[in-house]
């Protein structure tokens, strides 16, 4: 059970490594697409390197109520 926490938490650095060399935290603009492209790119972990590109193009959060 140890040897699959390890596993994931490893998975998940490489994630966010290569979350940081595409430049998805130097970007200024912030919204939903751009944080959903983030949120993939560290799930993707290793695949990232295999040729995976997740990007959210566009995401429409629904509005409050009146």
């Amino acid at each position: 059970m140890r040897l699959i926490g390890i596993i994931a938490v490893v998975w998940l650095l490489i994630g966010v490594f290569a979350t940081y060399q595409r430049g998805y935290f130097s970007n200024t603009e912030t919204n939903c697409a751009t944080s959903g492209s983030i949120a993939l790119t560290v799930l993707a972990g290793p695949l990232n390197y295999a040729g995976v590109n997740p990007k959210v193009e566009a995401c429409n959060l629904p509005q409050p109520s009146p």
